[in-house]
């Protein structure tokens, strides 16, 4: 193993030249040839900074600032996390003395005049010791970022999981699969619109296209009947909110916390009239009332098992005649603002309609 004093940048701050010529001569004789000196507290900083060593050795009576105040600038100018050896040399034997400089942050103290060989040891110990902490702290940043790849694996696989539940659920009533997806990224548009933070507007893009999970319950010949449901049915159909709520509910992650919201409550009306728990208004959460329009735009505008597709300037008429009604004023202003933003045109061609069940 090569000896630390190979590679080691040593600092010598003293004020005494005979001192700083003998610790030069140890230092070389020792294999470093890395080291600097100066005999002038006030150049101490500005040398420490340009050169950042390894390890300091520091007498304490010096004129114009004494070893604590020099001691205390190289402490600031030394990030937390690094440990910086400082080997205090000085001529005061008192207890006191060493007790301060320790106290202050100095790793080791040595009263002169200093056996030679002694201050060998001592600074070898303290490099060691420096070496073996940025060993630690590599290490660490190594199993931090190994700790970061793999919880964004872990985020990824679980964005994707929930996204693939969206497409098994919708795949019973849109052949495309793109229904939940286009919602998404409707329902962040106008979460944008709004001014949500960035962090909101994600977890309404990841949440909203589960918001018809709960229809993965309904039976086929309700959610695919092409005409008119009947009471009953309809009374059946509903049910598709609460138990995908129920699915999604009880999780400690918010993208679950939030899907789960929506899912409850993206068929409430403004007005009152809607279901499952006929919630008005603001009492209505502000996820519920935003994919309610980005959910019954894409319906109005897409072929759906019980009506084909409208153009998407009557679908825009629609959406502004519910404000108030069906849906949220303001959202539907937020909507429509987006939508001028990007500059939509619509892909599909149309016929007739309804809205969303």
């Amino acid at each position: 193993m090569a000896s630390p004093f190979e590679n080691a940048r040593i600092l010598v701050i003293d004020d005494e030249e005979a001192n700083v010529a003998l610790l030069g001569r140890v230092l070389e004789r020792a294999g470093c040839r890395e080291y600097r000196t100066t005999t002038d507290p006030r150049d101490a900083l500005p040398l420490f900074v340009e050169f950042r060593p390894d390890l300091v050795v520091l007498d304490l009576h010096m004129p114009y600032r004494d070893g604590f105040e020099v001691l205390e600038d190289l402490l600031r100018h030394t990030p937390e996390d690094e440990y910086l050896p400082i080997l205090v040399v000085s001529g005061n034997p008192e207890p006191d003395a060493r007790r301060r400089a320790l106290a202050s942050g100095a790793k080791d103290f040595l009263v002169k005049p200093f056996d030679v060989e002694e201050v060998l040891l001592r600074v070898r110990n303290l490099l060691e010791t420096r070496r073996l902490h940025q060993a630690l702290r590599s290490q660490n940043e190594i199993l931090e970022q190994r700790v970061r790849e793999r919880t964004r694996e872990l985020e990824l696989a679980r964005i994707e999981t929930l996204e693939r539940l969206a497409r098994a659920a919708e795949y019973r009533d849109d052949a495309t699969g793109q229904h939940t997806q286009r919602v998404g990224r409707s329902a962040a548009l106008v979460a944008r619109a709004l001014g949500l933070p960035g962090d909101q507007v994600d977890l309404i893009r990841l949440a909203a296209p589960l918001h018809d999970l709960g229809k993965i319950a309904i039976p086929d010949s309700i959610l695919l009947r092409p005409g008119r449901l009947t009471e009953a049915e309809f009374e059946i159909m509903r049910t598709h909110t609460r138990i995908g709520a129920r699915i999604l509910s009880g999780s400690q992650i918010p993208l679950l916390d939030v899907a789960a919201t929506i899912a409850l409550t993206h068929h409430e009306r403004y007005d009152g009239l809607g279901y499952p728990d006929g919630l008005r208004g603001d009492a209505i959460p502000l996820v519920g009332r935003i994919v309610a329009v980005a959910d019954v735009f894409d319906a109005l505008t897409h072929d759906r098992p019980y009506k084909a597709a409208w153009p998407v300037d009557r679908a825009i008429e629609e959406i502004e005649r519910q404000a108030g009604y069906q849906l949220d004023p303001d959202v539907v202003e937020a909507f429509l603002r987006s939508l001028r933003r990007i500059g939509f045109i619509s892909p599909t061609p149309v016929v007739n309609g309804g809205v969303p069940r």
